[in-house]
């Protein structure tokens, strides 16, 4: 029997599917630290179904996808595109971008599977970001080409960090002098929501008792530390900031999605913060902006499920 598998690669965990037309079955999650390479962990999930033939695959993965050679941003992990086709005997093997495998689910996320936070509507066919808070940030877009969706790709995870109001020039010079520079990453990611912490924690003098973001968005989400809850505010009132660039940038009429394990930890404080507000604050074009919808993936495999509409998409054996 013949088969076709997806994999969506993060910083952190591999997760890895069949897919069967266009729907996803026997899905595993693997730490990457546990593995040599990319093929052995493929190789060891093709090993549990004797009986397949796998033949083609799409692969999603966090990092720069330019030319033949993949060497990941967060991790050690590096290969050749071609070179893993042939170790794993397939047929026909795509490597993507992580962000273009989750742009690519966006057309078939249901309703359940997103929550729409703040007003707008999303256009049929209209342009689409994504962004999303993990060990990195990565970004996406989604255009409609007429007959076919095309993902845009790019590292705009790594653009300069603007600050927008005196806390944000807070955390902007803690930045600063930690690394000489600031960028979009350093404060939407896991470690920037940390670095928000510690910025305000050293802004007002007091010792910065938490260092995973796990921690500071559970004090946060329950209210007991107010250091907590105003680095979380601000991480989301920065999300809204970056969200109505990306909105501006492409005419994104299609919607804003977030996208990431972080952020599905805390979707109703996201609701209740500055995101929304941060997000239509546009100046001139504050009324364009806040037309367009934005929405937080509720959806835990949304880059698995990219993965295959790619596969369904751009494979035709």
């Amino acid at each position: 029997m013949s088969g076709r598998f997806v994999a969506d690669v993060g910083g952190t965990n591999i997760r890895l599917a069949r897919e069967v037309h266009g729907e996803l079955i026997d899905i595993k999650k693997y730490l990457c630290k546990d593995y040599d390479t990319i093929a052995d962990v493929i190789q060891l999930y093709f090993d549990q179904f004797p009986d397949i033939r796998f033949r083609a695959g799409c692969i999603g993965i966090a990092c720069p996808v330019i030319e033949d050679r993949v060497k990941m941003t967060n991790h050690h992990w590096q290969f050749s595109i071609q070179e893993l086709k042939a170790n794993l005997r397939l047929d026909w093997l795509g490597v993507i971008n992580d962000y273009d495998a989750v742009a690519m689910s966006l057309p078939v996320l249901k309703p359940e599977q997103k929550k729409q936070i703040g007003g707008g509507e999303a256009r049929v066919n209209g342009n689409i970001a994504v962004f999303g808070p993990g060990t990195g940030l990565g970004v996406g877009h989604l255009v409609n080409t007429g007959s076919r969706w095309q993902p845009l790709d790019g590292e705009g995870g790594h653009v300069d960090f603007a600050p927008v109001d005196e806390t944000d020039l807070i955390v902007w010079r803690f930045l600063r002098e930690k690394y000489g520079y600031a960028s979009a990453e350093e404060v939407m990611s896991g470690r920037g929501l940390v670095q928000i912490y510690q910025a305000l924690a050293q802004h007002q003098g007091v010792p910065a008792e938490f260092t995973e973001p796990s921690d500071v968005s559970k004090h946060a989400v329950a209210g007991t530390c107010k250091l907590c809850e105003a680095a979380l505010n601000q991480f989301c009132a920065n999300m809204g900031t970056f969200a109505g660039n990306l909105a501006l940038n492409l005419g994104t009429h299609g919607g804003v999605y977030i996208a990431g394990g972080i952020t599905q930890r805390f979707v109703d404080f996201l609701e209740a913060s500055d995101f929304r507000k941060r997000f239509e604050a546009k100046g001139r074009f504050s009324q364009y902006v806040s037309a367009i919808p934005t929405f937080v993936i509720t959806e835990p495999d949304h880059g698995l499920l990219g993965a295959a509409a790619y596969l369904e998409q751009y494979f035709k054996g």
